[in-house]
């Protein structure tokens, strides 16, 4: 009675404290790891003599100094060895521990007590241990040696894996990456961990989803073990909870019976109403907390945070909660990397970038050849930005070894991000791939995915119609099957610090293309031709501006085929693959501290809306501060009708459209004052904005951008500082070029920023502003306190920022704080409107056949949806003509054409409605699609004639690749005449079209 009453009093005491013997806890693991480079004998074992190594907290790369110092490919590889102390509570003890890398990059060995637990090795994919057998009471010592060469190769095999390629894979060694560590019972939801655990986890979806009543049906179901030696009884309990915590329904499953080292799945399902769905901008969360009921007793909860929308992929188009969206975005380096830290960065930071392309009207970000790392993942949903998720590839499909790893990583990516709302696409290649290895991923979709509502597909993948969305690299595809979006457009470079031709550092397109010296490598490196990678921001904004023109031209609304949009590489300028004078990629709309170009705000007026434009935006480019006497044009981005410009009130003639949201006047005269832009609708002003001169440099202004849970003493979490250099009104100088000397005092470590100059400035405490502006990153000790950053420039009024750091509970090793935990979704568009989001502004008049002057057995491939068929003569005039047969009468006012050597070759062409010429002339050279507007003739035939000799010459000479177009030939086509092509009239696609309202 006496020890029964004592065990009891345990277990009271257990229960004072919050400790559960059936709780499950997960625990951050990043505190107070230890680290050496290079490969020490024995290090795994637990009396080793680590009292010298370097502590840090995780995610840490080792060569994180290295991040933007160095050209991509000299980024260090080499052997690294992490050690971490660290004891469990007592009330671990006889319960299942497991470990959770988010990833580790490339090989890892991992030691627990000086015994293997086992091995990782694609570099990519979140991966866990089972530690059970190998912890023991008291302090354990866990050790892991990881090698990041960049020829690692699979040591089973010998084969190294595709995507470790040192011109976009940035090799950020070590664990760069979260890890977790789990304590459960020995029933219980095990972990989407499937490389080693082979486990799937908890998934949670939605089906009968009904936007306009706000209800679904929800569906959790999870993997459930019995390690115990007896068969278990196992209930199954879910709570949904809405965004603030409150208890939206809760509901069963039934009982299973699990036997003793088995594995069951339990499920429970429930219609729900008055849901949020989740949507662009709109990052709206549920709590899914699952359990599992033994002997009456909840036990083992699980907590899922994760959203739902409805998608729908048809057509050519995207529908998001019964809304059409064209996809408007970024394909972005999967390491969307910081300068000094790499990708290592806290989770409301990841929020602050990816929350920027939102901010700027983005609603989609393509990761770029391997799978994000789940906090950027995590980071999406929260922010309401859509993701497509590759798995692991270079430029090109491959078999063998290499297709099984691609495979592999897959089926972790899937299993693992699969409760993550923002994931609406999962690409299976960076090219395209065969139907056979389509339809392989696709399985391994429908395996693990098949009701999370996400397409699947591949680069280009233009006629496999396995595949449930595709589009090219830079071409405008259109399709009405399955969606076609540009993987990667327009892809010029240019630093933020080059305004224009006509102020400092008066950069012209393409000046300073010379040879670079790195003091950090010794090395000289050389550059071949890059002048239109190396522009100002003037140059730069126009170029997006006029490439997205080629997209939302043939966006949803403009007939039966369409574009459903494009991501344009890059959104931060990014360490890996480059063209241009530094060392880095620098096409990106903002600078790799995230400082926006004028090019974020070009695609910020032109995004505004699902499909069609909604508010009215406008944006001039550039400044308002030049010298007397200086005359240059100004260009200005609107999404209206028309645009005004006045100088101090004064209105400036001439302004002209140059493309749809591009507006030019071509000579203005600087006077010192202000520079205004109004925006007109049918007549009537709808926005304005205005640049203003700013006086001389005065003082330097600071300002942080921090945590909004409080900047956290772990080690860890980083501050980030803007310093501005400003006039005496306060307004920023946007000429000034200032070197700042910061110092750093308190408990905090200096990381700097970035500018050009020797090293990019990498880790210096003198730092230039550029364009009058800069930032710089400060990362916490593990002690808090308060914290001062001076800085200070020779002629201008010093500037002094205190900031403080706040402690968290840290015992053991083990920390119950979780970064991401505190950061709320951002609801900041609201939720999916119920209007349309695009009127009709065109309809397709179908083909019902067609007959040419020489293979017209092969005539319909000219009309048949396939942008890799066309129509060719045989190179006689004769034979250089097409007729058409249309399904009715029609008035055709546009013929839309697709024609072979398309960014090569002009055509000149007559068209013919009946008899009657509606248009005659030379085609354009484009990136996709000609639009010829053509006399409206009521007819039923539509005849198109070469009259004469085809021309050929590269109007797009600057699309040089890592590597070349393989997929769509008919895009590099060259005919062997050289310049005068002959006769040859050849047709990829055709399409004729009635204006609505015209």
């Amino acid at each position: 009675m006496k020890m029964k009453r004592f065990i009891v009093g345990i277990v009271l005491f257990a229960v004072a404290m919050g400790i559960q013997a059936s709780e499950r806890k997960k625990y951050n693991f990043n505190s107070d790891w230890l680290l050496k480079i290079g490969d020490m004998e024995r290090a795994e074992s637990p009396k080793y003599a680590d009292g010298d190594w370097e502590k840090v907290t995780l995610p840490h790369a080792f060569n994180e100094d290295e991040a933007f110092r160095v050209n991509i490919k000299d980024l260090t590889d080499t052997i690294v060895w992490y050690r971490k102390h660290f004891r469990l509570p007592a009330e671990a003890k006889g319960r299942k521990v497991f470990i959770e890398f988010e990833g580790a990059r490339q090989g890892i060995d991992l030691y627990v007590n000086g015994k293997l637990v086992g091995q990782h090795e694609n570099g990519v994919m979140a991966f866990g241990f089972d530690l059970t057998p190998y912890i023991h009471s008291g302090e354990n010592v866990i050790a892991a040696r990881i090698d990041n060469d960049w020829d690692y190769a699979e040591r089973s095999t010998g084969v190294k894996y595709q995507w470790s390629d040192h011109n976009f894979n940035a090799n950020y060694g070590g664990l760069p990456k979260n890890v977790w560590l789990h304590v459960t019972g020995k029933v219980y939801q095990t972990l989407p961990l499937y490389s080693n655990l082979k486990t799937t986890g908890v998934y949670v979806y939605a089906e009968d989803i009904r936007v306009q009543s706000r209800k679904a049906v929800v569906h959790a179901e999870s993997e459930v073990k019995n390690e115990t030696k007896k068969v278990q009884t196992v209930g199954y309990e879910v709570e949904l909870l809405d965004r603030d915590g409150k208890l939206v329904k809760r509901f069963s499953g039934k009982e299973q019976t699990v036997p003793a080292g088995g594995t069951a799945i339990l499920s429970a399902e429930t219609e729900v109403g008055g849901l949020h769905f989740w949507s662009w901008g709109y990052g709206y969360l549920y709590t899914v907390k699952t359990a599992l009921v033994i002997d009456g007793e909840k036990s083992d909860e699980v907590v899922t945070r994760t959203g739902f929308r409805k998608t729908r992929f048809a057509e050519g188009k995207v529908w998001l909660n019964d809304r059409v969206i064209q996809l408007k975005g970024f394909a972005q380096r999967t390491s969307n990397e910081w300068p000094a830290v790499g990708m290592s960065v806290p989770a409301w930071l990841s929020d602050y970038s990816n929350g920027l392309m939102v901010e700027g009207n983005a609603n989609l970000v393509r990761w770029m050849h391997v799978t994000p790392w789940k906090q950027d993942v995590e980071s999406c949903d929260r922010v309401g930005l859509i993701q497509a998720m590759p798995a692991g590839d270079a430029e090109k499909d491959c078999t063998g070894v290499r297709w099984e790893q691609r495979k592999a990583v897959m089926r972790d990516a899937i299993i693992y991000n699969r409760n993550n709302p923002s994931i609406l696409f999962y690409e299976c290649g960076n090219e395209s791939i065969s139907r056979e290895h389509m339809l392989e991923m696709k399985a391994i979709r429908d395996r693990y995915d098949y009701h999370g509502g996400r397409a699947i597909g591949s680069r280009e993948m233009l006629d496999i119609r396995d595949a449930e969305y595709g589009g090219e690299m830079l071409y405008i595809n259109k399709s009405a099957h399955h969606p076609m979006w540009a993987m990667e457009y327009c892809r010029d470079e240019g630093l933020r610090k080059y305004w224009d031709n006509y102020s400092y550092p008066f950069h012209k397109d393409g000046e300073g293309n010379t040879a670079y010296h790195s003091a950090a490598t010794g090395k000289t490196q050389k550059h071949a031709d890059a002048s239109v990678y190396n522009r100002n921001q003037d140059s730069f904004a126009v170029e997006n501006v006029i490439r997205w023109f080629d997209y939302w031209r043939e966006r949803p609304g403009t007939g039966r085929r369409v574009s459903s949009g494009g991501a344009k590489i890059i959104f931060s300028d990014t360490n890996t693959h480059f063209r241009g004078v530094e060392n880095y990629r620098r096409s990106g709309d903002t600078d790799p501290m995230r400082i926006p170009k004028d090019s974020y705000y070009a695609h910020q007026v032109m995004w505004d809306g699902w499909v069609d434009t909604e508010q009215p935006r406008i944006h001039i480019v550039g400044h308002w501060n030049y010298d007397a006497g200086t005359v240059k044009p100004v260009y200005v981005v609107s999404n209206t009708d028309s645009v005004a410009l006045l100088v101090n009130g004064k209105a400036v003639e001439g302004v002209h459209r140059d493309y749809h949201f591009l507006f030019t006047a071509d000579s203005v005269a600087f006077e010192a004052g202000t520079l205004e832009a109004i925006g007109y609708n049918e007549g009537k002003e709808a926005v304005r904005t205005r640049l203003e001169t700013a006086g001389e440099p005065a003082a330097i202004k600071l300002a942080a951008i921090q945590n909004p849970d409080g900047w956290k003493a772990d080690g860890a979490d980083l501050a980030l500082v803007q310093v501005e250099v400003v006039d005496a009104q306060g307004r920023r100088c946007p000429l000034a070029n200032d070197l700042i000397h910061f110092t750093l005092d308190g408990p905090a470590e200096w990381r700097g920023g970035i500018a050009q100059g020797p090293d990019n400035y990498i880790l210096s405490e003198d730092l230039p502003v550029e364009c009058g502006v800069n930032r710089v990153l400060l990362r916490s000790h593990t002690r808090s306190g308060r914290i001062v950053l001076k800085a200070e420039a020779k002629g201008l009024q010093p500037a002094e920022l205190v900031l403080s750091t706040e402690s968290i509970e840290v015992e053991n090793g083990l920390s119950t704080y979780i970064p991401g935990d505190c950061l709320a979704g951002r609801l900041t568009r609201g939720e999916t409107p119920d209007t349309p989001s695009y009127r009709d502004r065109a309809v397709d008049v179908a083909v019902l056949s067609a007959r040419a002057g020489a293979h017209t057995e092969k005539a319909g491939n000219s009309f048949d949806d396939n942008e890799l068929s066309e129509w060719r003569n045989d190179g006689k005039a004769s034979t250089a003509w097409i007729t058409y047969r249309l399904e009715r009468i029609a008035r055709i006012d546009e013929v839309c054409l697709k024609l072979t050597g398309w960014r090569m070759r002009s055509y000149p062409l007559e068209i013919y409605a009946g008899d009657t010429l509606v248009w005659s002339g030379e085609t354009d050279k484009s990136l996709g699609y000609v639009h010829l507007n053509v006399k409206p003739v009521p007819a039923s035939e539509i005849t198109i004639r070469l009259k004469g000799s085809s021309k050929e010459d590269d109007a797009f000479g600057q699309i040089v690749e890592v590597a070349a177009p393989v997929a769509n030939e008919l895009d590099l086509f060259k005919a062997k005449g050289g310049a005068e092509t002959g006769h040859e009239l050849r047709i990829v696609e055709i399409e004729f079209k009635e204006h609505l309202n015209r």
